[in-house]
């Protein structure tokens, strides 16, 4: 157990834990680091941080520290994807190794911080993450920890049928843009949607097959998106048309093409009309004009989720309205 002595009264003494020096704007890191045996020249320096008293220990056969404790659950949700650093202070940083889409089991995480001692901290799942980003911390609360608490974290993670954690690799995809409008077809205004768009793949291992403007007929579209899909495409966008003027008629040649329709319409703003389907296994995606101006939209929520090879159901379109809200 714990017993708290005053540090003129422990020279000689093991330290339980680390201690922490802290220069506000200026340095923090470990004096002493847990197992220190402290000398009589140390005492100015544990007063001069105010640790008047520290913790000693007596029989802790059967408790865990925090670093070992960290240390084991770390190993015990480990997933190739993942690197885990050394732990400090009970912490242990989880970095991603590769670029990919981030998935959490978000039910388990939950039993995990109501039923144990351990704190498990993550990035929202099902984004995206580059490689050597912190995605997660795994952090003990008490300086030692019961083992019954690690066992009862232990079964949870056992009992799961995929990882904790995972960082899904996006997949090589050919992606092809086909452009509506009678205004941008008949050069009254520019095209924006193309560059916007490739300006967003350089982050992902996209192949651009090429963009075809057209104007508002629903059979020029089809032809257009049917071209593309007969030269590989594995992932179709069809950009403008997307409203309910008479005029947008993307939804329609998009529905005449897909085997199945997703959604029409994300509860995610900017991007509310943005609209998800499938021919077969081929990527079909309806974007509106938020996609020039927004920084994020639906379409920036979606990608990632679509190039990781998952493939959103309507229980999953729905969930994004909680945290959908990016204006």
């Amino acid at each position: 157990m714990l017993r708290e002595i005053k540090v003129q009264d422990a020279v000689g003494r093991a330290l339980a834990h680390d201690v922490t020096r802290i220069v506000p704007g200026e340095y923090k890191g470990v004096l002493f680091h847990r197992g220190h045996i402290i000398e009589a020249v140390d005492i100015e320096s544990l007063l001069s941080i105010g640790k008047e008293h520290i913790y000693v220990i007596d029989d802790i056969e059967e408790r865990w520290h925090e670093d070992d404790a960290a240390r084991h659950i770390g190993a015990l949700v480990a997933h190739e994807s993942l690197t885990f650093r050394e732990p400090h202070e009970g912490k242990v940083q989880v970095e991603a190794v590769w670029d990919g889409l981030w998935q959490v089991d978000p039910d388990a995480l939950l039993t995990l911080n109501l039923s144990s001692q351990l704190a498990f901290s993550t990035r929202r799942t099902l984004t995206k993450v580059r490689a050597g980003e912190r995605v997660a911390s795994i952090k003990t609360i008490p300086l030692f920890i019961d083992p019954v608490e690690i066992e009862q974290v232990e079964q949870v993670v056992r009992a799961l049928a995929t990882p904790l954690f995972t960082v899904k690799p996006f997949m090589p995809t050919k992606v092809a843009v086909v452009t509506t409008g009678s205004e941008v077809a008949k050069g009254r205004i520019e095209d924006k949607f193309g560059p916007a768009l490739q300006k967003r793949f350089v982050h992902y291992p996209i192949e651009w097959l090429g963009q075809t403007i057209v104007g508002d007929e629903r059979e020029d579209i089809v032809r257009a998106m049917t071209a593309y899909i007969e030269q590989g495409a594995q992932m179709v966008l069809v950009t403008g048309g997307m409203s309910v003027d008479p005029d947008d008629r993307s939804p329609g040649a998009i529905r005449q093409i897909a085997t199945e329709v997703i959604t029409y319409g994300t509860p995610i703003l900017p991007g509310a009309m943005t609209m998800l389907a499938y021919h077969h296994d081929i990527v079909l995606m309806g974007l509106p004009g938020g996609v020039i101006y927004d920084e994020h939209t639906a379409f920036d929520h979606l990608l990632p989720i679509v190039l990781a090879g998952i493939r959103p159901d309507k229980r999953m379109i729905a969930s994004f309205g909680h945290g959908g809200l990016f204006v």
